[in-house]
């Protein structure tokens, strides 16, 4: 069966991005980075993908991208109908009718738990990533198989949270994880992969 794996970078202090939304202080350069585009060729944003050689790469781990509409909107406001036209890609919105769309893209107020039970249910394919953001990590944190944090060594104190609030509900049950590795970079970057324990 196909996993979802939650696959961010993350500060110290556990956001993934400023009170904004903004996440352009993740750093990008060191040596973190090449790493990261030869293990995860398709995470490379597809406005990218030729410049770094990648415009012929095949999907390594993921075919399926799913992110809530604030994490798409930074495309939208690129200018772009889809940040990851190479990877099938779904986007979970309550207001579905007023952004572009392109072929590969699904704009749906569909439950993402309902979604993503069908998607883990097919016979063939990779892995499907979750990719922000924190709210819709909340929503399907029973549907998380596994995190794979690029922890940076930052902290901002505030900001939108790994796993949203909403996910700290009366008589929620802790998600028991278990580290199956960890790779220290010289940039300060922890690459870190966690799976459920129980």
């Amino acid at each position: 069966m196909r996993k979802l794996i939650y696959y961010v970078a993350v500060t110290l202090d556990g956001y993934i991005a400023d009170p904004d939304g903004a996440f352009d202080f993740f750093p990008l350069e060191g040596d973190h980075g090449p790493w990261i585009v030869e293990n995860y060729p398709e995470s490379v944003p597809g406005h990218f993908r030729e410049q770094l050689g990648l415009a012929e790469t095949p999907p390594r781990v993921f075919d399926t991208v799913l992110m809530g509409r604030a994490t798409h909107q930074v495309a939208v406001d690129e200018g772009l109908s889809s940040g990851y036209p190479h990877l099938r890609q779904y986007v979970f919105t309550s207001r579905p009718d007023d952004l572009p769309t392109q072929e590969g893209l699904t704009i749906t107020p569909e439950d993402p738990v309902a979604v993503v039970r069908r998607l883990k249910a097919e016979q063939s394919g990779l892995d499907i990533w979750l990719c922000g953001g924190g709210a819709l990590a909340s929503t399907l944190i029973d549907e998380i198989d596994e995190l794979r944090l690029k922890i940076n060594p930052l902290v901002l104190g505030d900001g939108i949270p790994l796993i949203g609030a909403a996910a700290a509900k009366p008589g929620a049950s802790a998600m028991p994880l278990a580290r199956r590795m960890s790779r220290e970079f010289e940039s300060g970057v922890t690459y870190a992969e966690y799976v459920r324990s129980a």
